[in-house]
């Protein structure tokens, strides 16, 4: 078998199948036309490739790593693709510019992103799901991850309602494409804003758990979007971003054994620090504000106004830079000095 020739430094994508989000990445990265490598974790945590080997206890799937950069949450992962795989060094983008000469509406693509296909559209596609089927070690490890246990006889009732709430959001997009434009925000290929909604409807339109939702007659610029959105990442997939797979302890070496970002980059804004009452150097926990609030703790070396960087150190006995995005996601100092003294040793 050919080797795939990957880029330096290299790229892995921590991810299992079934999950919605870890699809969204690979499609992020078949767009831009970035070879990888892939380790598959576990449906359900513990994930000793990642809280093991390198220290990062984050909950969430997927994960990528840069180098000795790991990064955390599908918002940040899609800003810090198009920074370091630019269009001009030529790579794909995330970020097109409207057909005709027009301009890139990067700002409010992503505002779209995290506020609606992220939180809205894949809340209540995800309550499409036959919780009362799964198995109880499943349903436990996402009621874990939601903050709340999971009734799945109540979902089961409410179905039929969230049903005819997404045939509204389906509406809105048919709204949106019924000019005749051939991406959603009517760009000159496809953006941020087609990946996010595309893999969420696609989930639940192809997907092991199908919702007859997607009616040619009433749907009918919907459906061909869907299926030219698929068609495109299916041939980039192919043609652009293959990839090999790895397992938790090879790509652990490759990650420890590379360089990070150049710390400038990011850099650390103290005005910024001075507001969340942190500074360069402080032991602190980074926590997802919605779901998965499981902490990730280490020694905060960058900030910005949208990302937060920390030292972590696991198993495999090298510190590592875990990137995570400041919109949802907190940051707090470690007040409690005996956990703050033994967390510093380890870095």
């Amino acid at each position: 078998m050919q080797k795939v020739a990957l880029p330096k430094p290299p790229v892995v994508l921590y991810h299992y199948d079934a999950s919605p989000f870890a699809t969204k990445v690979k499609n992020m990265l078949a767009l831009k036309g970035i070879p990888h490598n892939r380790v598959t974790v576990s449906l359900v945590a513990p994930r000793p490739e990642l809280s093991g080997l390198l220290g990062l206890t984050y909950r969430r799937i997927p994960v990528l790593t840069i180098g000795n950069d790991v990064y955390c949450d599908t918002s940040l992962i899609a800003s810090v693709l198009e920074r370091r795989f630019p269009a001009s060094d030529g790579y794909g983008t995330l970020f097109p510019p409207r057909k005709g000469g027009g301009r890139t509406d990067t700002g409010m693509i992503k505002a779209f992103v995290m506020s609606y296909a992220d939180r809205t559209l894949f809340t209540l596609a995800a309550e499409c799901l036959p919780y009362h089927k799964f198995e109880p070690q499943f349903v436990k490890d996402r009621s874990a991850w939601l903050g709340m246990p999971i009734d799945g006889q109540a979902i089961l009732a409410r179905q039929p309602e969230v049903k005819s709430t997404l045939a509204s959001h389906l509406t809105l997009l048919e709204e949106q494409l019924a000019d005749g434009r051939e991406w959603l925000s009517d760009t000159d290929s496809p953006s941020l804003a087609d990946i996010s909604v595309h893999f969420i409807y696609n989930w639940i339109r192809t997907g092991p758990f199908k919702v007859d939702l997607f009616d040619g007659q009433k749907f009918p610029n919907s459906i061909s979007w869907l299926s030219r959105m698929s068609a495109y990442l299916d041939y980039q997939q192919k043609t652009r971003a293959a990839f090999e797979t790895l397992t938790g302890g090879e790509a652990a070496e490759m990650i420890i054994s590379s360089p990070y970002e150049d710390s400038g980059v990011v850099g650390f804004d103290n005005l910024e620090a001075g507001r969340l009452g942190v500074k360069m150097g402080d032991v602190v926990s980074v926590v997802p504000r919605d779901t998965g609030k499981v902490a990730t703790v280490g020694r905060l070396v960058g900030l910005d106004r949208e990302e937060v960087i920390i030292q972590t150190k696991g198993s495999a006995n090298a510190v590592v830079h875990c990137h995570f995005p400041r919109l949802n996601f907190s940051i707090r100092t470690i007040q409690d000095s005996s956990k703050e003294n033994s967390e510093s040793a380890k870095l």
